[in-house]
């Protein structure tokens, strides 16, 4: 067999969707777009959202929208993509590299309190590999301190956590819907919040500033009214192309449609997965996977002789991953080093496997076969 890493699921839900916006010819910012961002607020109970290009501009424009001053701190956890810590760089403050915690690999609270100083403005947590950081802990912990809270949830579309939508914790959520993702719109992202006013700046900063987008201004126009100034628009601000189209969101209202159940069949591999590796005395489940409101995209495992074992399951054809080295061993970051040893020591030990919901149980088996066939 031949076993990838990741795959999205897509089909003729999809191929309807892009066909409907080619039908009326409207593929970038437009109603598609608009349609997807109430539907996910819907979905996730926030009170509004705003869909951009990415996860890494989703991270970007949250914290823009609090105005920090240069120079000020914002704690990081040490392991995760470069993007939550980039948008940190973007804004000229200070990542704040934090621990991990062993059993969860998602940011220590206990490193957490050891990090903080006055000069910390926001804090940002991440799911990692899905699974939930408490925010029912960290967001009292940072709001005691006045600290903001955006909340990286790339990781886990369509989780809960104590029955309440991860990414609604915090003061905005960010979410990444990448190919590889738990839905994907190709590339694409959204900002969700259950403040309307954090986000209004946002909403126009995606598209350049401008405050009136194309959509707006065609709809002006062909609505016969007797203004001739439809086309006009002001920029205030400065922004970004960061918009997302009507392509993407296209397939975004496809999968969102397809979202729980997706999540609910990387559930039953992931329990595959869990009891099929429960004797094996060389792999051992990374993190204690809560299969129920879950949104788990990756499953991780601890393995002593990490490269011995990729190439052992590359002979099998299977695919995997490392996800992720900290950020401090990375020329840019390295000069913001701190004190994160269970991080550095245990990385070294993670291999991300093939988990994806077309997965079949046939494939979960080859790859539990062939962890066990490796004798370390």
């Amino acid at each position: 067999m031949k076993i990838r890493l990741f795959k999205p699921s897509v089909g003729d839900e999809e191929l309807e969707g892009i066909k409907q916006a080619f039908n009326v010819a409207w593929l970038g910012l437009g109603p598609r777009v608009g349609e997807f961002e109430q539907k996910w607020s819907r979905y996730i109970g926030s009170s509004e959202s705003v869909g951009v290009n990415s996860c890494t501009a989703a991270l970007h424009l949250a914290l823009s929208a609090f105005n920090f001053p240069k120079g000020k701190k914002v704690l990081v956890p040490v392991m995760t993509f470069a993007s939550t810590a980039m948008a940190v760089l973007y804004h000229d403050l200070i990542p704040v590299f934090v621990d991990i915690d062993e059993r969860t690999l998602g940011i220590s609270l206990e490193d957490l309190e050891r990090k903080y100083d006055p000069d910390c403005v926001a804090v940002m947590p991440v799911h990692f590999g899905g699974h939930p950081v408490p925010m029912d802990q960290l967001v009292p912990w940072a709001r005691a301190r006045g600290l903001k809270v955006i909340e990286d949830t790339a990781h886990s579309a369509g989780g809960k956590y104590q029955g309440k939508a991860l990414g609604t914790w915090g003061d905005i959520g960010c979410f990444s819907f990448e190919e590889k993702k738990c839905m994907t719109t190709g590339d694409g992202g959204m900002m969700s919040s259950n403040d309307p006013e954090l986000l209004k700046p946002l909403r126009h900063a995606r598209w350049v500033g401008i405050n009136k987008d194309t959509w707006e201004r065609y709809e002006q126009n062909a609505s016969n009214h007797p203004d001739a100034n439809s086309w006009y628009y002001e920029i205030s601000d400065i922004g970004y192309k960061y918009n997302m189209n009507d392509l993407m969101a296209s397939i975004g209202l496809a999968q969102l449609e397809k979202l729980d159940r997706m999540n609910r069949r990387r559930e039953a591999i992931l329990q595959q997965y869990i009891s099929g590796l429960q004797q094996n005395p060389s792999v051992k489940v990374a993190i204690p996977y809560n299969l129920h409101d879950s949104s788990y995209w990756a499953f991780i495992v601890r393995v002593k002789d990490r490269e011995r074992f990729i190439l052992h399951m590359k002979g099998h054809g299977i695919a995997t991953g490392v996800h992720y080295m900290p950020l401090t061993m990375h020329p840019l970051f390295a000069k913001y080093a701190a004190e994160t040893p269970t991080a550095e020591s245990i990385w070294r030990e993670l291999v991300t496997l093939p988990l994806f919901p077309d997965l079949t149980d046939e494939e979960v088996a080859y790859v539990i076969s062939a962890i066990h066939a490796y004798v370390q």
